[in-house]
């Protein structure tokens, strides 16, 4: 049950909100949404399942919302708050304006910190050692030697640093660091931990002891699988402690299976391991050689079995045929026989030799903070057998994907191969999990305090079902489920059209036909975005009406011509001089583009935003499927298009007093069956159906 002190601190925290803000609108389905995260939160609906899944319409005010319901609970419970997001704008939004905000209104003191991932930061030691690396020095630390600005670069870095003007931090830097520099000083889990004392006060050090002193945590998807991946409070708080405020959600399977995903290149991995085997004794008689001599013969013999099976393994799978964008896929995840053995022995391997190069590693560790070997004769080597020891891991965990047997009770791991587009004679092997799921409840579901997945396209077709499948809950499971739709007047203030086309997007002369449909729908019209289904398209139709739109006056700016922030501001400033202004975007300015009032009241969707399942994982997904008995197209491609037509539909009205129309040049959604779910998943717009 909810104590009278958190709810006393919520209404008060909203009470001083309505003073704060001018023009505050109460929300009755905001305050509903932070009831009702807060009573799951407590356990009144079911003590051993605290999870809560929100859609909340656009113009609630869902991050306000769950900061209001999660953070009290948590202040009178001894809990942290973990935010995820899967962008870093809501990360800023969430930084920079809405905790500050909630701070000021919540009566009780609470801190909180932004997470970033320990790639995100630099190695102090990593630095330095390369800042005084000359001659054999730059040979070990660099691939390629470093230019003379490079070093100057690395020098000016460690300065900033040294002086407390940098925190090591990449994104905080004036300047773009390049990638090759980066890798040479960045932090890894092997190297840069506590356990070392020369490395108790780098940069990931000294931001990891904020995370553990905060209140509140703002993360994003990724960091977050990638702590639940270690066992769950290795960079984030632990979950049993943590109350999980999981915003837009919708982005969770997706990033969720890409982390239980792994891939290598055949050649190219013999290349680093014989890379690898030069470099062992000279690892081996940092840690010791007397105690580390037994591991060294470990690492060289596995070494020596993986380089001659992994060029094997090539040849083998050389000699099968790959489609035209030089892929091969094994049909229902299952392998032949002869690879089926050489990845038990791959696995066997690169096992043995990761645990003997851990093994030296550690003695090399020992051996500095035993004070036997100086740091700066050490780190350079640390560095060196980091490096190695991240790539032997991403190769077991490959070759154990391979090597495992599919199961009869759930869905087999998607299995292909590609050639490598930088050497046309290697082969990068891939694994992937078909559902995630299970994967998602064993981490978080099963282990957390408490969790609320909010999203404003949660449902496809209406329904959570959908959701429900790709993240591994069940409408039954006693997790909580709230659909609360926008409090705008779509009847009122917004239009949806369906134009009568002479034919279907899937169709040649589609494309043909766009420039003339579209100009007759831009006519009058101030400020449009038209979202196309592929670039391709987009610019064949942008090349043949730029000309007259020249002549009439209007301003066109299309994806890809210039940054996403220069066009969209282009955009506005054209707005705000009462210009013609049309916008020309693909998927990705379906989502997250927010331009209210006079800055988009005319939205075209070209077509309805089928998915073409032409990724490995989505063709095996539906041969999957298939094999079932079931329909992957009603089961994946129509609930995912209904997500995304929601999230396209929803660019246009992003204030209470908005309005426009949104035109729909997809006949199908009138004359095919699956078409009447689709309309009806949609806000109720004021409908204006042309098609007969």
């Amino acid at each position: 049950m909810l104590s009278q002190s958190v709810k006393k601190d919520i209404r008060c925290s909203y009470e001083n909100l309505k003073a704060q803000l001018q023009n505050f609108i109460p929300r009755k389905a905001q305050n509903y949404l932070v009831a009702e995260i807060a009573k799951t939160l407590a356990g009144e609906y079911n003590p051993k399942r605290r999870i809560i899944v929100a859609e909340a319409g656009t113009g609630i005010g869902k991050s306000m919302a769950y900061l209001m319901g999660a953070i009290p609970f948590a202040l009178n419970n001894n809990k942290k708050v973990v935010v995820s997001t899967a962008t870093v704008a809501l990360q800023e939004q969430l930084f920079e304006k809405d905790l500050p905000l909630f701070r000021r209104v919540v009566p009780r003191e609470f801190s909180f910190v932004l997470a970033k991932g320990r790639q995100r930061y630099c190695c102090a030691e990593k630095l330095a050692s390369a800042a005084g690396a000359e001659g054999a020095g730059q040979q070990t630390l660099f691939e390629q030697k470093p230019k003379k600005s490079e070093i100057e670069l690395i020098n000016t870095m460690l300065s900033a640093l040294s002086r407390g003007k940098w925190d090591g931090d990449r994104d905080a830097w004036p300047k773009p660091i390049p990638n090759h520099i980066w890798q040479t000083i960045v932090s890894d889990k092997h190297t840069c931990h506590s356990g070392l004392s020369a490395h108790r006060q780098c940069p990931f050090a000294k931001a990891r002891e904020h995370l553990d002193k905060a209140d509140v945590v703002v993360a994003n998807h990724s960091l977050l699988m990638a702590d639940l991946e270690l066992g769950g409070g290795v960079i984030l708080p632990e979950p049993e402690q943590s109350l999980y405020m999981i915003d837009e959600a919708h982005h969770l399977p997706i990033v969720a299976r890409d982390f239980s995903s792994a891939a290598a290149s055949l050649l190219g991995a013999s290349a680093w391991l014989e890379k690898l085997n030069q470099s062992a004794s000279k690892i081996a008689n940092a840690g010791d050689i007397k105690r580390s001599n037994r591991f060294l013969d470990s690492l060289q013999s596995g070494i020596q079995v993986l380089i001659p099976s992994l060029r094997s393994v090539r040849d083998m799978l050389r000699q099968l045929p790959l489609s035209k964008d030089g892929t091969y896929r094994f049909e229902n995840g299952e392998l032949p026989d002869a690879l089926v053995t050489e990845a038990k022995e791959l696995q066997k391997a690169a096992k043995k030799a990761t645990q003997s190069l851990g093994k030296l590693h550690d003695l090399i560790a020992e051996r500095v903070k035993d004070g036997e070997i100086r740091s700066s004769l050490a780190d350079p080597i640390m560095a060196e057998s980091a490096f190695f020891l991240q790539r032997l891991e991403n190769l077991e965990k490959v070759w154990t994907l391979m090597a495992q047997p599919n199961s009869d009770k759930g869905a087999p791991l998607a299995r292909w191969i590609e050639q490598c587009p930088e050497r046309e004679s290697d082969l990068i092997v891939h694994v992937s999990p078909l559902e995630i799921g299970w994967r998602l409840d064993q981490l978080l579901w099963s282990k957390a305090a408490g969790v609320a997945l909010l999203s404003a396209t949660l449902r496809a077709l209406n329904s959570f079902s959908y959701f429900c499948r790709q993240v591994g809950l069940d409408e039954n499971d006693g997790t909580r489920f709230l659909a609360l739709p926008s409090p705008f007047n779509y009847q009122e203030n917004a239009r949806l059209v369906v134009p009568s086309i002479p034919c279907e997007p899937q169709e040649e002369k589609f494309t043909e036909i766009l420039p003339d449909v579209l100009f007759e729908y831009l006519e009058g019209q101030t400020s449009s975005l038209v979202l196309f289904s592929s670039y391709w398209q987009m610019n064949q139709v942008a090349d043949k009406m730029r000309a007259q739109m020249k002549k009439n006056g209007w301003e066109l700016h299309v994806q890809g011509e210039s940054s996403r922030s220069v066009i969209l501001d282009a955009h506005r400033k054209c707005c705000d001089k009462g210009k013609v202004s049309v916008l020309f975007g693909t998927g990705s300015f379906s989502e997250g583009l927010d331009l209210p009032g006079d800055q988009l009241t005319n939205l075209i969707i070209t077509k309805i935003p089928f998915a073409v399942p032409t990724s490995p994982v989505e063709e095996a997904h539906a041969e999957y499927i298939e094999s079932k008995g079931g329909n992957p197209f009603l089961q994946i491609a129509v609930p995912e298009a209904s997500k995304k037509l929601v999230q396209s539909a929803g660019r246009l009205l992003r204030k209470e007093h908005d309005s426009g129309r949104v035109v729909l040049l997809d006949r199908r959604i009138i004359s095919r069956r699956y078409g009447k779910a689709l309309l009806d998943s949609l806000p109720p717009f004021q409908r204006i159906i042309e098609y007969t």
